[in-house]
């Protein structure tokens, strides 16, 4: 049981805030380390809004106590997931302090995850109690931090990554989101949030830049739809793809490590 739960490593994907899409590059970020042949599951840690059932297509599919601990629910992408969205009516508010809110996380990283060896861990923005519960309790092996290049996404990513730091986790590296949008009639690319700004922060701090993911239309789409792009061979999937590469060679050197 020890062996176990030593080799299940966990990767918290942060932001620090919100609506920097976060969940969408958590989802896609597990979907594509799938493909790789991992054995990957997803926790929705973002209590009060979660998004990873509308991503995955799970949504309407409860998960089952077994033992007294829940087991994920599978999906069509190989990532079997739990969130709050699917032990929760849809629209319902979730209006939990945070001790209610940091047992619910703890309930669904003891889940019945089997033979999953790498958990995706979808964080909710900031730096309070469901983040304190997961450093504290679970340890990640690392973390991917989310940002747009937008100055003031980039002030709250630097703080999660300063807590990270603070708690000895290492910081597996920084992706740009939204990072470019390519009309759709002229091809002209244009950057509504700005350019560069979260490699320049990735370089300050001396950890890796993970890449890229330009704002468009069918990664929207596909992702409102269930349909994560990087289950996919087409092009919107390619970015996702990309930082699954990077994430997995960081993992197989801890491995050999």
């Amino acid at each position: 049981m020890m062996a176990d739960k030593l080799a299940r490593r966990i990767i918290a994907v942060a932001s620090g805030k919100g609506g920097v899409g976060k969940s969408t590059v958590s989802a896609n970020l597990a979907v594509a380390l799938a493909r790789q042949g991992r054995k990957v599951g997803l926790v929705d840690a973002d209590i009060y809004g979660p998004s990873q059932a509308r991503l995955l297509g799970a949504e309407g599919m409860k998960p089952k106590a077994r033992d007294s601990k829940l087991e994920p629910v599978a999906t069509a992408w190989g990532v079997p997931v739990l969130s709050m969205g699917q032990l929760s009516d849809p629209g319902q508010s979730i209006a939990w302090r945070g001790p209610m809110a940091a047992g619910a996380l703890t309930q669904m990283l003891e889940g019945h995850w089997d033979d999953c060896d790498v958990l995706v861990v979808d964080l909710p923005p900031g730096t309070g109690d469901i983040q304190l519960t997961m450093l504290q309790k679970f340890k990640p092996a690392g973390a991917v931090i989310v940002s747009t290049p937008q100055d003031l996404a980039l002030i709250d990513a630097t703080r999660a990554m300063e807590l990270f730091d603070k708690t000895k986790v290492p910081v597996i590296g920084v992706v740009e989101n939204m990072a470019g949008y390519a009309c759709p009639h002229c091809g002209e690319v244009s950057d509504p949030f700005g350019s560069g700004g979260a490699e320049a922060v990735a370089r300050q701090r001396d950890v890796p830049f993970l890449g890229r993911i330009p704002l468009e239309m069918a990664i929207r789409l596909e992702s409102d739809a269930g349909t994560p792009p990087a289950a996919g061979d087409a092009p919107q999937g390619q970015a996702f793809r990309a930082l699954a590469q990077r994430v997995g060679e960081w993992l197989d050197r801890g491995t050999a490590a």
